[in-house]
């Protein structure tokens, strides 16, 4: 099967993890956790996902001329990621984020940019002929809000599919939105995009009529344990959540947008692209860390047998 060049636009950070009972409230400090570091960042997740789910995937992101920046691309070469366009920013460091993960798998993070806030429109021009010749472009919002709208006004003119992951959750212009293919928020960025507070199917299906409205063909909900709603169109589908047991919920929102994008550069349609999504994230938090967390297409196969 010719698989189709998916292009991962985004964030690379080193995530520095720690495992507590509990997570601590303002001014509190909780004893007796215990501390790993893991390779992470939304885009970097989203593009060893899609890469471990077969994808001929292409990394456009910067770090920081540091330790952490040259582990991150020895890391995705080793992932069969192209590496050719992660850029060097001499002035700032590699991005870091600081997680908490609780004894039922939740989380809180708080992230330092560092080299991703300088990923502009001109390092996007020098990678310009790369996002041309794909196919597929996926997105988040850990880099700035003008390249972001730079990609996706530069890949909507050649008639590539936007897929767009809209996290950290922030208000977006109608006009970004108009060049987007795919956008796929969790409940709490849906409720920023739509005003509607998202907390079951039903009134994820009026945030998805509104979402679409401002020009995304297609609206993909993920409601966590709940499952995920797709206005696909005028059409609509709910899948359910695979049931299993949470140890840490980091990345699989990632995992779930890097398999969709695999499951689409397959042929496969929105629905069946995000059941084989729906899977992949099942598996990744039952495991802890980022990228350590993420499955392989192998992997999953053997999920679907044992099921």
């Amino acid at each position: 099967m010719q698989r189709k060049k998916l292009v991962v636009v985004g964030s690379c950070n080193t995530d520095m993890v720690i495992k507590a009972d509990r997570l601590p409230i303002p001014g509190e400090t909780v004893l007796g956790g215990t501390f790993f570091m893991n390779p992470g960042g939304k885009g970097a997740n989203q593009a060893v996902a899609a890469s471990r789910m077969g994808g001929n995937v292409t990394f456009i992101s910067k770090t920081g001329n540091d330790v952490f920046g040259k582990q991150s691309v020895v890391l995705y070469n080793s992932e069969n990621i192209n590496t050719d366009y992660i850029f060097s920013d001499p002035n700032n460091p590699s991005g870091v984020a600081l997680i908490t993960v609780d004894s039922r798998g939740e989380n809180c993070i708080v992230v330092a940019s560092g080299a991703n806030a300088s990923l502009c429109p001109a390092d996007i021009e020098k990678a310009g002929s790369e996002i041309e010749s794909s196919d597929l472009v996926l997105m988040q919002l850990e880099i700035p809000l003008d390249t972001v709208e730079y990609v996706a006004e530069l890949a909507s003119r050649k008639n590539i599919k936007v897929i767009l992951n809209p996290a950290p959750a922030r208000a977006l212009s109608d006009q970004l939105l108009k060049n987007i293919y795919i956008i796929i928020p969790n409940k709490s960025e849906a409720e920023i995009l739509s005003g509607i507070k998202v907390t079951d199917y039903d009134s994820a299906r009026q945030a998805a009529d509104i979402i679409s409205a401002k020009g995304c063909d297609i609206v993909v909900i993920t409601l966590g344990s709940q499952g995920a709603l797709i206005k696909d169109h005028d059409e609509y589908h709910f899948v359910d959540a695979v049931k299993v047991e949470a140890v840490d919920t980091t990345a699989a929102g990632d995992v779930f947008c890097g398999t969709v994008c695999v499951g689409l550069s397959e042929g496969r349609t929105i629905l069946e692209s995000v059941q084989l999504a729906a899977r992949a994230s099942a598996i990744t938090v039952t495991r802890m860390g980022a990228q350590s967390s993420i499955p392989t297409r192998a992997e999953l196969l053997t999920f679907d047998q044992n099921q």
